[in-house]
């Protein structure tokens, strides 16, 4: 996730639809590739589960919006805390994963009522909580100002702990000026993690917070920001190029491969990348725009190469 420019804007979000496209278009035309999100919203996170349905938080308030990628209809179904909502994700349970950015928190909502399950501060000043990555025992949350990772260890049939623990980011992980850790993800074998540190452009690997830089074949990610694994496919957002890096990756993460390129003429600063069959799913947000109450925001959706 990328970090927020400008002064936070509140916005009030209310329940009703947000509809991208007319009813006649729907039904003619179904799964649409621009779908329209509240006027001032200011989209950073999306998270896709297994159903067409995409969850998109609100840096202005910490909304959350649910979105009909087959109809592209759409309505804020979790009132926000007045503080950013950043990277988010949605497990098998139906629970969102979400961090707080400059509120150094995190919670778990339920994507269906929209119910906050469960919160976690996991600093109290100085902290970005950008960006959360769901394995099968823990879900890990990035912080883009400190070296560290915050982790949530699950209970037995994925139960919800009270605490947390803070995993320090040794080895190859330097924290330099600016953006650090940023979008986090699973390596294809599941046997570690991948963090992309926004200041240097470096892809890390790492296990228990030991890192290793992997070999990109030369290839920097400069305003890298959100990732996405599927298969052995990695997809990096470099969202003030308006651009997605596609790499193969071999299966430990260690090394990869860069295939090709993703450009759009409809990106606007693209933050991060969620998927679903045969399309990736961006939300633009428009950070060289300044944010208004009435500024437009769109998420894009394209094909998934």
């Amino acid at each position: 996730m990328a970090r927020m420019s400008g002064v936070l804007v509140a916005v009030v979000v209310g329940l009703s639809l947000v509809t991208a496209a007319p009813a006649t278009a729907e039904r003619a035309h179904p799964f649409p590739t621009e779908f329209s999100l509240p006027d001032g919203f200011r989209p950073e996170g999306i998270a896709i589960g297994d159903t067409p349905t995409a969850y998109l938080g609100s840096l202005a308030d910490g909304d959350l919006f649910r979105l009909n990628l087959r109809t592209g209809r759409g309505e804020v179904f979790s009132q926000g805390p007045g503080t950013p909502s950043v990277g988010l994700k949605i497990d098998d349970r139906g629970r969102l994963f979400v961090a707080g950015g400059t509120a150094g928190d995190a919670r778990v909502v339920d994507s269906r009522n929209g119910a906050i399950l469960k919160s976690y501060q996991f600093a109290e000043s100085g902290a970005f909580v950008n960006d959360v990555v769901i394995t099968d025992d823990a879900a890990y949350f990035t912080d883009s100002s400190k070296p560290v990772l915050y982790k949530i260890a699950f209970g037995r049939h994925g139960k919800l702990p009270d605490t947390f623990s803070t995993v320090p980011l040794t080895g190859d992980f330097v924290p330099t000026p600016g953006f650090n850790g940023n979008g986090i993800a699973e390596t294809p074998d599941r046997k570690a993690l991948l963090v992309v540190q926004s200041s240097t452009g470096q892809l890390h690997r790492t296990v228990d917070g030991v890192t290793e830089v992997v070999d990109l074949g030369g290839e920097v990610l400069t305003a890298g920001d959100g990732l996405l694994v599927r298969g052995r496919t990695l997809y990096v957002v470099q969202n003030a190029l308006d651009s997605v890096a596609v790499f193969t990756l071999n299966r430990a993460g260690t090394s990869g491969k860069l295939v090709t390129k993703i450009t759009d003429p409809r990106f606007d600063v693209p933050t991060t990348v969620a998927a679903f069959g045969n399309r990736l799913y961006l939300p633009n947000a428009r950070f060289s725009t300044p944010p208004t109450p009435t500024t437009a925001y769109q998420v894009i959706a394209v094909p998934n190469r």
